[in-house]
């Protein structure tokens, strides 16, 4: 017999985050915890996670939604496929938790080589929108720390100065030497999109996430088609998608990557099916946080290393907060580790 409650948490940014829908200064997260009756001892936690304005949970209605969860978490199949259209926040941290639960509620989700501390996963670094002089220092502290691969926010700024500072960066540090990876969250308009993909060009770019809004699938696949620079689709996996429609929206697009955010997707099942879709034609894919606790990024992580990737992924966000959970993560040489020597300090938060 399972019991489960949820607790609300409010996560604080060390320094706003710019992104294309403003700054966030804070961000809304919830912990669903699981116990088999049992086993009281052993703790199950997923992390219901959403970014206002991106994810397709409606943000009043979780903690109703959550309190239902909760009447009803011995029916976890039945929950997850009510949930999965209106609430994939919510599948993530039910999936989450069952699997934390399943093995014993250490947040050890699987014993691999990553959670035996015996390897990192690969990582970009991040720099978030600000005007060019923060951009330019976030850019050299990233280098500074040792990344080789670092996703810059483009689309909030001066499209020439945002030019300048690609300029600045290739003039120091050539492709050979730092790989560079772009995210327009959509901010380029359809007519302008194709030059500005073509001016990015120049500086060697390894991909765009997506350059223009999601929902606009014939301009896209032109785009995907056409441009100098491989895009990534993004936003425009966020939504309500059966396998066929999974099929048809990346054979109609035919984009060179997919970006996979669980939180944001529907989970681990949801982000398995797109797996399989693109792999089928051929698409790469790389996994990334949408803005965790490190109690979803762990899971993320975890999840990422079953797949044996080799793209260095976009796990690097578990330093973004005053008042994260202490874990095992680490961030080491460009990579993310979990120390198994370290221990989660989950009081009195769960």
């Amino acid at each position: 017999m399972l019991n489960a409650n949820w607790i609300p948490y409010q996560l604080v940014f060390r320094q706003p985050a710019g992104t294309s829908r403003g700054l966030l200064h804070t961000k809304p997260s919830w912990f669903l915890r699981i116990v088999d009756t049992d086993e009281p001892q052993h703790v199950g936690i997923g992390e219901v996670s959403v970014i206002p304005g991106l994810s397709r949970d409606a943000i009043s209605e979780i903690e109703k939604t959550l309190d239902e969860v909760c009447v009803h978490i011995n029916q976890t199949a039945i929950l997850a496929q009510k949930l999965e259209k209106d609430f994939p926040s919510i599948v993530f941290a039910l999936e989450t938790a069952l699997l934390d639960l399943k093995t014993g509620g250490k947040r050890v989700l699987y014993k691999n080589s990553f959670t035996e501390g015996k390897c990192g996963i690969p990582i970009n670094g991040l720099v978030w929108m600000g005007n060019f002089e923060e951009m330019k220092a976030r850019m050299t502290q990233k280098i500074d720390e040792g990344f080789r691969v670092i996703k810059m926010k483009v689309g909030a700024i001066d499209f020439k100065q945002e030019l300048a500072l690609l300029a600045y960066i290739r003039r120091h540090f050539s492709s050979d030497v730092l790989t560079l990876r772009l995210d327009a969250n959509g901010a380029f308009r359809p007519e302008q999109a194709f030059d500005r993909l073509q001016q990015l060009s120049e500086f060697d770019i390894h991909s765009i996430e997506q350059p223009i809004a999601a929902d606009q699938a014939e301009v896209m696949a032109e785009l995907c088609q056409k441009s100098p620079i491989p895009i990534a689709l993004d936003e425009e996996l966020i939504g309500d998608f059966n396998l066929s429609e999974k099929n048809q929206l990346l054979e109609r697009i035919q984009p060179q990557y997919i970006i996979l955010k669980p939180s944001l997707i529907g989970g681990f099942n949801a982000a398995d099916a797109w797996i399989n879709v693109a792999e089928k034609l051929k698409i790469g894919w790389w996994a990334t946080s949408a803005l965790e606790s490190n109690i979803g990024l762990n899971a993320i992580a975890q999840w990422t290393v079953q797949k044996q990737v080799s793209l260095p992924q976009g796990l690097g966000t578990g330093l973004l907060y005053a008042n994260n959970l202490p874990s095992p993560l680490e961030i080491r040489d460009a990579q993310l580790f979990y120390n198994p020597n370290k221990t989660w300090m989950l009081n009195p938060v769960l």
